[in-house]
């Protein structure tokens, strides 16, 4: 912190306009991020279905459409008589993105009855694109086109329209949140601070910060795939963190005025207390998302990395660019108040907490364990076509398919091996029958015979990824092959078997590194072990209590009415980056709290004192943070995309609760609570240069 106080002091400018350059430069070739990003990638490429799909694709070719396109012929004719528009039209796709010919009732003699609705009124055509996920998601713009018939009504479903749309609806959803956002926390931040100058600065940083996320996330794209919603995720994080950083630091320095320091002094005080503390956060924070690194996804993978972008870019820019600023304009910043009137209101709070320390840490533990309970309940799944709002039109496309086309799902793909060669007729016959007698199993067709592998498809009678669709993949796995041979299942709804699976088994890692590093990092801190258990435990407190209320909401079905979401299982991937945010910015706000109980406790003050001081010290502070917090991310509960409207309320219900229930009462009670114990450690203390006098406080 002493380094880049006279790094920053000493040249203010030079640090500002290198450092917004850089960050612009990083904006220009972010530009273009939205169109490098994938919706797929949440599969699991060790898994059983990941192998099926390997072994079908070498030796068949893809066995999924990537677009259906579903023609109805106007009243009083048949599709029969649109056979020559429609093929003149699919005509015009360039065979070089097709992995094979687009099949019609015209073309696919074998398949004409599945392709061919029973009254002759609709038709589909299956398009198998070229490529990788990203080339074949782009290349639906390209093909659009030839696929909509003149004069005949056209819908188009399949993995790369709706990820088409998915990625188009997440783009609006961050220009939507970033519109809606910034004005209302520039609102807040002139109220908080009493003047425009120092409102504006925390959002200067915000704005730099998501522009270096979107280059960040732009050069992440050249080596790795990369979620959709990783841009929303670092731009969420980049401008929310930058804003935090700016309200603790800004305010910090406010109070150093006001004791009557200089400018140069006050910055000095302020990177020595609250720059320190930032810079814990920060690296907690990074721990929190590292785990996702422990993941086979890339997808999760690509979240972390992201989200690491975006709140080291945060911190970095916060420690620099906010300083150099108020090295320039500080002396035009009005100094805090002696005693503001919202201190007053939470030290009437805190004075009654730590009178009854034990009464309020039960009630407010009672409350996070009853909002906990429906985490029994908690089913996961991963992101599919009910992700779209229930009024779209490619939603209500699949939904219409998977009713009517049984050969435009994914269904079950069943490969048997011969252990010792080709299986025999019998033994191919006995799958096939048994694969057939599984409930849920509409149909089975051969797909082919290759070296030792025989394929069987086998149609659903649910929509892909349901929960119907789940037990016919088990149960057909749950099939006994003939002796000598194996049996494999695949398709899209294995893969989401076999992604959840893979996730639930590794999340406990992820977990163990977050706990980890915030203990061991914590324990750096503060000196102290007792202090970052106890911030581990009330962080798990409210990460059970979010994600209890959460499938409350989406799991269970409650007031889905009301906020417009759809019912079904929370995404895995979406899951993994909720506990990766809210388990950080539990820890993130407990770092700030903590950090003034223990600059007070050094101070000289006793524990009831030190946790006194340190809570009404930050709680104008963390509410106001929280808030600024809950208008960026909240933003996103206006999203019309269910995972994002999860991800929006998931962290307003975090941030509601972290911020008041936990901060404001638990922490103080149990600080209170524990007493000596707080302090103790088996390293020696260390006498805090920047340390004040209680006094002072």
């Amino acid at each position: 912190m002493r380094l880049l106080d006279r790094l920053v002091q000493g040249r203010p400018r030079l640090v500002l306009v290198v450092l917004a350059a850089i960050m612009l430069a990083c904006g220009l070739f972010g530009a273009d991020t939205s169109e490098r990003v994938s919706s797929a990638g949440f599969g699991d490429p060790g898994s059983e279905s990941a192998l099926v799909d390997s072994l079908v694709r070498e030796h068949f070719g893809p066995q999924t459409p990537d677009v259906v396109a579903l023609y109805t012929a106007p009243a009083g004719r048949t599709v029969d008589e649109l056979a020559a528009s429609v093929r003149t039209a699919l005509d015009g796709i360039d065979p070089a993105l097709l992995q094979r010919p687009v099949e019609t009732p015209w073309t696919s003699l074998g398949k004409s009855a599945l392709l061919r609705s029973a009254d002759g009124t609709q038709a589909l055509a299956l398009v198998y694109l070229a490529g990788d996920d990203d080339r074949r998601i782009r290349a639906y713009a390209e093909i659009e086109d030839s696929l909509r018939v003149p004069d005949v009504p056209t819908r188009l479903s399949g993995y790369s329209a709706l990820a088409t749309e998915i990625n188009e609806r997440s783009a609006q959803d961050l220009v939507r949140a970033e519109l809606i956002s910034l004005p209302l926390v520039l609102v807040i931040l002139v109220v908080v601070f009493g003047g425009f100058v120092a409102a504006a600065l925390p959002l200067a940083v915000g704005v730099l910060t998501v522009l270096g996320a979107l280059g960040a996330i732009r050069l992440l794209t050249t080596v790795t795939e990369v979620s959709v919603f990783a841009v929303n995720i670092a731009s969420l994080l980049g401008l929310g963190m930058a804003i935090d950083y700016g309200l603790f630091l800004v305010s910090r320095f406010r109070e150093e005025r006001a004791a009557g320091r200089e400018v140069a002094a006050a910055i000095s005080r302020t990177y020595a207390t609250a720059g320190r503390t930032v810079a814990f956060s920060a690296l907690l924070l990074v721990c929190a998302f590292a785990g996702t690194f422990v993941f086979p996804q890339a997808v999760l993978r690509s979240l972390g990395f992201g989200a690491i972008a975006a709140v080291a870019l945060a911190a970095l820019l916060s420690l620099t660019v906010l300083p150099a600023l108020l090295a320039l304009v500080g002396h035009r910043i009005t100094p805090a108040a002696e005693l503001p009137r919202t201190e007053r209101f939470w030290r009437r709070v805190v004075d009654a907490v730590l009178r009854r320390p034990g009464v309020v840490a039960l009630a407010a533990v009672a409350v996070l364990l009853v909002l906990a309970a429906p985490l029994t309940g908690l089913r996961l799944g991963d992101i599919d076509h009910r992700a779209l709002p229930a009024d779209s039109a490619s939603r209500a496309t699949v939904e219409e398919l998977t009713e009517r086309f049984p050969a435009a799902g994914s269904g079950i793909t069943v490969v048997l091996r011969g252990e010792h060669g080709p299986p025999q007729a019998a033994e191919v016959a006995s799958v096939s029958e048994a694969v057939a007698g599984v409930a849920g199993v509409r149909t089975v067709v051969p797909v082919g015979r290759a070296d030792d592998l025989v394929v069987f498809h086998a149609f659903l009678t649910a929509t892909d990824r349901s929960d119907a669709a789940g037990e016919a993949v088990e149960g057909v796995r749950a099939l006994t092959p003939p002796p000598g041979t194996g049996l494999l299942v695949g398709g899209d709804t294995a893969a989401t078997l076999d992604s959840v699976d893979s996730i639930v088994r590794t999340l406990p890692w992820m977990v163990l590194v977050m706990v980890a590093a915030t203990l061991i990092l914590l324990a750096a801190a503060f000196r102290s072990i007792v202090l970052p258990l106890k911030a581990v435990v009330l962080a798990a407190l409210s990460l059970a209590a979010t994600f209890g209320v959460l499938t409350w909401i989406f799991c269970e079905g409650n007031l889905a009415w009301l906020l417009g979401v759809s019912t079904g299982p929370i995404a895995a991937g979406m899951l993994v980056l909720i506990v990766a945010v809210v388990f950080g910015l539990s820890t993130d706000y407990e770092v700030f709290l903590l950090s003034r109980m223990v600059e007070a406790h050094d101070g000289g003050a006793d524990t009831t004192e030190a946790a006194r001081v340190g809570t009404v010290r930050t709680a104008r502070v963390v509410t106001a943070a929280a808030t600024l917090l809950v208008l960026v991310t909240g933003a996103f509960a206006l999203s019309p995309l269910t995972p994002m409207r999860m991800l929006g309320l998931g962290m307003i219900i975090a941030l509601v609760l972290d911020a008041t229930l936990v901060r404001m009462l638990l922490v103080p009670a149990t600080v209170r609570l524990l007493g000596a114990a707080n302090w103790w450690s088996p390293f020696p203390r260390r006498e805090r240069e920047a340390a004040a006098p209680v006094a002072a406080e």
